[in-house]
C-alpha cells in the first residue's frame, strides 16, 4: 500500500496555473489514491473551499474531498470504501476531520487501487462553474497525470470534464452499460468511461452514476 505522492512535476505547474485561476487564499488540490497502475482513476471537475486540504493551516496530506460526505457514497456504494470508514465520514463535521484520519481515508482508497483527481486543480470559493478554456488549459497537466499514473481505465464525470479531457463533444446520457471512448496520450490507449456528475448540481445524477460505475467496476 502506497500513501498519495504528489510528484513535483505536477505540483510546480498546478501551483502555477493556480496563481492564474485559482482563489489566492486558497491551495491547489492534486490527485491521491494508487499512483501506480490502479485499476480506476475518476477524474472531477475542481476542488472548492469545502475540501479542508485547501486552507494554508492544513499539514495533511492535499487530496481531493477531504472534509466532504456526498462523493464518498459513491466509493461505499461500489464496495471500494469500508463502512467503518464511510460511517465516520457520513458522521463527523468538516473540521473534524484530522491529518490522519484524511491519511487513513486514502489509505483506503489505494488499497482498493483508485486514483481520485480533478481535471482542473484551481480551487474555487465555492462551486460556480469554471470555463472551457479554464479546463483546457489544464489538459496537459491532466495528459501528465494520466501518463505517470497509468489507470487501467478513467471514469470521468460529467458532459463537461469528458468533452475537454477527450477533445470531443460528449453526452454521457448516450452512454449505456460499458460504452466507452478511448484515449491515445503519447501511444497509449486508455479506456474513458463518461457518466453523470454526481455532487453539486449534479447530486440528481448520484444514482445513475453509482449505477453505471458499478456496472463498469464489475466488468
Amino acid at each position: 500500500m502506497q500513501l498519495p505522492i504528489i510528484r513535483q512535476e505536477l505540483q510546480d505547474e498546478a501551483y502555477r496555473l493556480h496563481k492564474i485561476y485559482g482563489n489566492s487564499s486558497l491551495e491547489p488540490i492534486i490527485g491521491g489514491g494508487q499512483i501506480q497502475n490502479p485499476d480506476m482513476m475518476f477524474i472531477f471537475m475542481n476542488p472548492t473551499a469545502k475540501n479542508i486540504a485547501s486552507f494554508p493551516s492544513w499539514t495533511g496530506i492535499r487530496t481531493p474531498w477531504l472534509g466532504t460526505k456526498h462523493v464518498w457514497k459513491i466509493f461505499h456504494s461500489i464496495g471500494k470504501l469500508s463502512t467503518n470508514i464511510y460511517e465516520i465520514i457520513a458522521k463527523i463535521r468538516p473540521e473534524e476531520w484530522t491529518t490522519l484520519f484524511a491519511e487513513e481515508v486514502y489509505r483506503h482508497v489505494a488499497e482498493n487501487n483508485m486514483y481520485i483527481t480533478n481535471l482542473a486543480k484551481c480551487t474555487q470559493e465555492d462551486a460556480r462553474p469554471l470555463s472551457n478554456n479554464i479546463f483546457k488549459d489544464y489538459l496537459a497537466l491532466m495528459y501528465r497525470e494520466i501518463e505517470l499514473v497509468k489507470p487501467k481505465y478513467i471514469i470521468s464525470f460529467g458532459n463537461q470534464v469528458s468533452s475537454i479531457l477527450l477533445q470531443k463533444s460528449i453526452s454521457v446520457s448516450t452512454y449505456d452499460h460499458l460504452d466507452k471512448e478511448i484515449l491515445t496520450i503519447e501511444n497509449q490507449n486508455y479506456d474513458v468511461f463518461p457518466t453523470y456528475y454526481p455532487v453539486g448540481q449534479g447530486m440528481r445524477n448520484l444514482p445513475m452514476a453509482i449505477e453505471r460505475i458499478k456496472m463498469i467496476t464489475q466488468n
